[in-house]
């Protein structure tokens, strides 16, 4: 059963019969590790599974070596996990966390598509807009038969620092920062040793898809922010970048959900760019 493969509203999801859906709960909280799941525990909606960001959807044991702070989960990891979890490709899978689907919700999207699954969208306006349209919840942890999940990571889903450096350098690649403006001009760094953004990034702060009630903008609205700043660059050639490989993630999808499909992911990001302190760093608005 596929519904969508980008976003999907409450109404659209809450009415879809419990056998053909799979709920996906991926709230986080990075100053509280514990938080989410937490928040699972005491309430979610009814059938949802669990899928926390450092434990599922990145690999918090290898060695970072350069990988970002969240480096991506190997292929075998991530199957293990959509097999634990219950997944067919028969049933339209919902994945929400608390911020709009930016800090995990887009994340496993992301990932789910670059293993190859379609039948995987957003929860659009998130949990806040499941609770803010009265939908029922419950503490239930539903109980679901392993399944047999073969994935495999579409590696032209991703590039390297050194393609990205050359890609940069030949003008053949535009590159998207969706940090907030403050960090990618080096104002503040919370997080990360060195403050700034690669040279060339251009700032497209992920917050920037959503609207004032934290649901996606209009299609057509995003559509002509992204070619506002990509020019006639093709989404194939655009790159996305954050913090840790995250927060890309929902400009990854709204690029998508504009139908600007095809863009990539730099997933070590920018806590990765700075692991090699001989790469250039650039401050400012450019």
């Amino acid at each position: 059963m596929l519904i969508s493969r980008t976003l999907i509203d409450v109404a659209t999801a809450a009415d879809l019969p419990p056998a053909e859906v799979l709920f996906v709960d991926c709230r986080v909280d990075l100053a509280d590790r514990q938080k989410g799941d937490h928040e699972y525990a005491a309430s979610h909606i009814p059938g949802a599974v669990r899928a926390d960001l450092e434990r599922d959807l990145s690999d918090m044991v290898t060695p970072a070596n350069g990988r970002g702070r969240h480096p991506l989960p190997e292929r075998a990891l991530f199957e293990a996990f959509l097999a634990t979890i219950g997944w067919r490709p028969d049933v339209q899978v919902v994945a929400y966390d608390s911020a709009g689907g930016a800090l995990a919700a887009a994340r496993f999207w992301w990932l789910a598509r670059l293993a190859g699954l379609d039948n995987v969208a957003v929860l659009d306006g998130g949990w806040p807009a499941w609770l803010a349209a009265n939908r029922p919840v419950d503490s239930v942890v539903p109980v679901r038969e392993r399944t047999s999940v073969e994935a495999c990571f579409d590696e032209a889903g991703t590039v390297s620092a050194a393609e990205l450096t050359a890609g940069l350098a030949s003008g053949h690649v535009v590159l998207l920062d969706a940090r907030a403006a403050p960090r990618y001009r080096g104002d503040v760094e919370p997080l990360d040793p060195v403050a700034g953004h690669v040279p060339g990034a251009r700032n497209r702060p992920f917050a920037d898809n959503l609207d004032a009630q934290g649901l996606f903008r209009r299609p057509e609205e995003l559509r002509k922010a992204f070619e506002g700043l990509i020019g006639l660059t093709e989404p194939e050639n655009v790159v996305h970048m954050c913090g840790s490989g995250v927060t890309a993630c929902h400009n990854l999808l709204a690029m998508e959900y504009a139908g600007l499909c095809g863009s990539r992911l730099y997933a070590p990001s920018w806590s990765g760019w700075v692991s090699d302190r001989s790469r250039d760093v650039a401050t400012g608005d450019h």
